[in-house]
């Protein structure tokens, strides 16, 4: 196997807890790493893991995991953990990983998961809609759609988000996140292939010529994947179809480094916006 075999790949690094008395990593925890390494897929599927297989009405368990060690890790290596699936039964899925350090692939895994009646933990059919989606990744096909429409189309999945983000989350007052321009901007709603909702953002006019996005939210379990960047990237596209010449936004400190990766640049000093840490970043269209 080799890196390129992977859509997805996790980075870990190894932490000294990790190492055993031969200063390498102990064999056990690789097993953990690759747990890890299937979450980080699942967000890759846009997937919030717990919620989604309660609506499909069961559960994944592990039947039987097989690995190969090649190499060793040693404490502080970056490593990349890769998993695919690539074999489907009737409640079944086999799934491949593999350890990486570079190039170099130190532990390779094959395991069985097997889809089940939680309560039971007897196999049922695995779901033909989570089947076809990781088929679909696996083929690289896309597996976040973001729509554009008035608040009258999107205004209650967008508010649901905003009120776990902004509200139950960050403690932002109610009378502050919600505005009567709302009504009139243009939002944005990214959903995963099932239909859930996962982030928002919403563009309006700052003044003519500059345009400016605000409310971006994204659900905690996808913080991460590029869904937040797929919402920005729509609405700046909107914004430059509308003749906007520039956009601008009031970042969160916390998320500066996410708008500075997407090209944006700071102007001004900090300035605080409902008891939060905010910067004004802007971007020529």
């Amino acid at each position: 196997m080799k890196r390129t075999d992977f859509r997805h790949l996790e980075p870990l690094r190894v932490r000294w807890a990790e190492v055993d008395a031969q200063g390498i990593v102990f064999n056990g925890h690789y097993l953990t790493y690759l747990d890890t390494a299937i979450s980080g897929y699942w967000r890759a599927l846009a997937l919030p893991y717990a919620d989604t297989m309660k609506s499909l009405g069961g559960d994944l368990y592990v039947r039987r995991a097989t690995l190969d060690y090649r190499g060793s890790a040693r404490y502080d290596d970056r490593l990349d953990i890769g998993i695919r699936c690539r074999e489907f039964g009737n409640s079944s899925m086999k799934v491949d990983g593999a350890v990486f350090h570079g190039e170099q692939m130190l532990v390779q895994a094959e395991m069985v998961y097997v889809f089940a009646d939680p309560g039971t933990q007897t196999p049922v059919r695995l779901p033909d809609p989570l089947r076809r989606l990781m088929q679909d990744f696996e083929a690289g096909q896309p597996v976040v759609d973001v729509a554009l429409g008035p608040w009258r189309e999107l205004g209650e999945a967008a508010t649901a988000i905003r009120r776990e983000v902004f509200i139950e989350e960050q403690h932002i007052p109610a009378d502050m996140e919600w505005d009567s321009a709302d009504a009139s901007c243009l939002h944005a709603l990214a959903r995963n292939r099932f239909g859930t909702p996962l982030a928002t953002g919403r563009l309006l006019e700052h003044v003519p010529g500059v345009a400016k996005i605000g409310r971006m939210a994204v659900l905690r379990p996808m913080r991460g994947t590029r869904i937040g960047r797929q919402v920005l990237e729509a609405l700046m596209a909107e914004a430059k179809k509308q003749g906007y010449r520039e956009v601008l936004l009031h970042a969160q400190l916390a998320a500066e480094n996410f708008y500075l990766r997407a090209g944006f640049q700071r102007r001004g000093q900090p300035f605080e916006e409902a008891g939060i840490g905010h910067v004004e970043m802007v971007r020529v269209l």
